[in-house]
């Protein structure tokens, strides 16, 4: 119990930030609501509590990246336009990795050099994607396109790793042994996906340390999420100056992505990765032909 407690005191440091920084906002904030975004109620918060909540859970099962489920979420179901969803869904990231990725630190499941090869560049890259975005925000349709684009990736990846009933080729080691030139642009890409979109990375970065890097499983999980702290937090600090964050809903997205990572790691073993990766697999195709046909004018439910 003990052991437990200590664990979690990165959790409550991060909810306490999130605690804080939400009482400041909202005792000292400005509530003027941007043109588009839906008005703050209790049942609105608390549905983007579950949603933080239900990805938080995903991500801790399956190395999958919140902002997946959070953004088509936000933008086609609860009416937030798709500037303001992928601004907000980045930032709340933030808090997620920072817990995610202290907690592989303590436990030495991440390679040091990799993180800073990847984020060092990475962070290069979401600039230049934050760039590109705020030129694309008076674009959502285009925006949207391409967000339906990089779905795609994720979507194929899981639902053929679902369907072969197979996960990430297991290997052992303690370090990711590829030149950091490689890394470096890998990271670069991937960021400048980022500061696009706003998906965070883990998406990519999983995937892309185990095949193209042959990175061992467990030290690729920690690497990827300590390398989308800076990504995260440089692309949601961007965001959140240039006005595409919805502040309230990010804390909330925030903390229940951090309460629900905690779940999703302490109940990993009584659920079937692959077949979790098929259902959400169609999931994220779905999402996908949603945004590229809404590029068309045609709208499916």
């Amino acid at each position: 119990m003990k052991d437990w407690l200590k664990k979690q005191i990165p959790t409550g440091v991060i909810l306490l930030v999130i605690a804080v920084v939400a009482a400041f906002h909202f005792g000292f904030g400005k509530h003027t609501l941007a043109e588009g975004v839906p008005e703050v109620t209790v049942g609105r918060m608390a549905l983007l509590l579950i949603v933080g909540f239900l990805a938080g859970i995903l991500g801790g099962i399956i190395g999958t990246g919140g902002c997946s489920v959070m953004l088509p979420v936000m933008h086609f179901w609860m009416g937030y336009p798709a500037p303001l969803a992928v601004g907000t869904t980045l930032f709340a990231v933030i808090f997620t990795a920072i817990s995610g990725g202290y907690g592989h630190l303590v436990r030495k499941n991440l390679d040091k050099r990799a993180v800073m090869w990847l984020g060092g560049i990475g962070v290069i890259g979401v600039a230049i994607g934050s760039w590109l975005f705020t030129k694309l925000s008076e674009q959502s349709a285009l925006l949207g396109f391409i967000l339906g684009i990089l779905f795609l990736w994720p979507a194929l990846r899981m639902i053929w790793e679902g369907i072969r009933h197979s996960g990430l080729p297991q290997k052992e080691g303690t370090s990711i042994d590829a030149s950091g030139i490689g890394l470096g642009v890998f990271g670069l890409i991937v960021g400048l996906a980022t500061g696009v979109a706003g998906l965070g990375g883990g998406y990519a970065l999983v995937p892309g340390l185990i095949y193209l890097f042959g990175a061992p499983v467990y030290i690729t999980m920690g690497t990827s999420l300590a390398t989308m702290i800076p990504l995260a937090l440089v692309g949601g600090v961007i965001k959140l100056a240039g006005g595409f964050v919805d502040l309230s809903a990010g804390l909330v997205l925030a903390a229940g992505t951090v309460v629900g990572a905690q779940v999703g790691a302490a109940v990993i073993k009584r659920f079937k990765p692959t077949t979790l990766k098929l259902i959400f697999g169609i999931y994220f195709l779905y999402v996908s032909v949603k945004f590229i046909t809404a590029f068309f004018g045609i709208k499916i439910w």
